[in-house]
């Protein structure tokens, strides 16, 4: 039997890392590790080199910052999509619809995969003022709502704490 978890909570919460184990933990395989982040600037790179130095040699890396869809079906490992909030942002950086994205997820939630999704939870601040960054916080509450409710297990991360909610 498959199983589809989430892992959500505010950036640096420790949410990936958790993940990492979790799925290292329950599934014998190595799993691939689906990296969804561009590189944009000098920061994120050294985001990005702060997550492949935490994760080692325990993975299969791959990278794809759009058509996740077409990774996850043709993997027979368990994976690990780090993570959906940058996946969101790079389908609207390259101008692709909310409508695109949900038939992309729907698509993948339909898969018989053992799958362990990361989402940033930015639903706890304010309005942006801004036009782009409001459209990204909908897109991701709407997100976090769909595979909150299609996932099997749920973990809400804080301060390097993972408790499931569902």
């Amino acid at each position: 039997m498959t199983k589809k978890t989430l892992f959500i909570g505010g950036i640096k919460s420790g949410k990936s890392l958790n993940a990492q184990n979790y799925i290292l933990k329950n599934y014998k395989d190595k799993p691939v590790y689906l990296a969804t982040t561009e590189f944009r600037d000098i920061g994120m790179q050294e985001r990005i080199e702060e997550h492949k130095k935490n994760r080692q040699n325990s993975f299969e890396t791959i990278e794809e910052p759009l058509k996740i869809h077409e990774i996850i079906k043709t993997s027979n490992k368990p994976i690990l999509v780090e993570c959906i909030s940058m996946w969101i942002n790079n389908m609207l950086y390259h101008e692709l619809s909310f409508e695109e994205m949900i038939e992309e997820l729907n698509k993948i939630m339909m898969l018989d995969k053992n799958i362990v999704f990361v989402l940033n939870d930015v639903g706890g601040g304010i309005i942006p003022e801004n036009k782009l960054a409001r459209k990204f916080v909908d897109i991701s509450g709407k997100v976090s709502q769909l595979l909150a409710s299609e996932c099997d297990e749920v973990y809400h991360t804080i301060a390097g704490i993972s408790t499931r909610i569902k």
